[in-house]
């Protein structure tokens, strides 16, 4: 996250779209923390798309949309559980150029979504990287700063930041040690006093 890559998808579209070339913009509707009318990027740029739980959906939904476009751009892949089947069929049987932005991996860097099945697909891949936002050094990973473990957690910098392998492995590190301690203090106390099986005594 924080590489880009939705910056350079506009700016791509946009170029695209200058050139006279018929475009279209596609999310997922799970993101709508600008909306569901556009696409933002963290630097501030701004277009209009279509949102969709899936992209069957835009290409049933939006069928003149999608039989107009000669581009179409794709923000947040990794949200869509048919991205692979519908750009093989997009890009080979419908003469489209698709342009798709997705992360690869999740904050655990696991693979996330089928954005990486794409690869063998594709005429070119572009992998951006970030900063890492401790150090500055070139960022290939994403740290959740929240004790969340959901694989899908949409926000920004509140919840997300970029870090390089090491600030990523110590960070893990402390995440993991510091739920260790809640758990642990959030763990039933056996009570000194309290007498067991083996503790008690006879009287008598």
């Amino acid at each position: 996250m924080f590489a880009g890559k939705t910056t350079v998808l506009l700016q791509r579209i946009q170029a695209e779209a200058d050139a006279g070339r018929r475009v279209a913009l596609v999310k997922s509707d799970k993101d709508t923390r600008y909306g569901l009318g556009c696409i933002v990027s963290h630097s501030g740029k701004k277009m209009h798309c279509a949102a969709v739980a899936s992209l069957s959906d835009f290409k049933s939904h939006k069928p003149e949309l999608y039989a107009q476009a000669e581009i179409i751009g794709i923000d947040e892949a990794q949200f869509f559980d048919d991205l692979l089947s519908f750009c093989q069929s997009a890009a080979d049987w419908d003469g489209k150029t698709l342009i798709v932005a997705g992360l690869d991996g999740d904050f655990l860097r696991q693979r996330f979504g089928s954005a990486l099945d794409l690869v063998p697909l594709a005429d070119s891949v572009t992998k951006l990287s970030s900063r890492c936002e401790i150090c500055g050094r070139a960022a290939a990973f994403t740290f959740r700063k929240t004790d969340d473990r959901r694989k899908e957690v949409i926000g920004g910098a509140d919840i997300y930041m970029p870090v390089c392998r090491k600030h990523y492995v110590n960070g893990q590190f402390a995440m993991e040690a510091a739920r260790s301690v809640v758990l642990e203090s959030h763990s039933p106390q056996r009570d000194p006093c309290s007498s067991s099986p083996e503790r008690k005594l006879a009287i008598g």
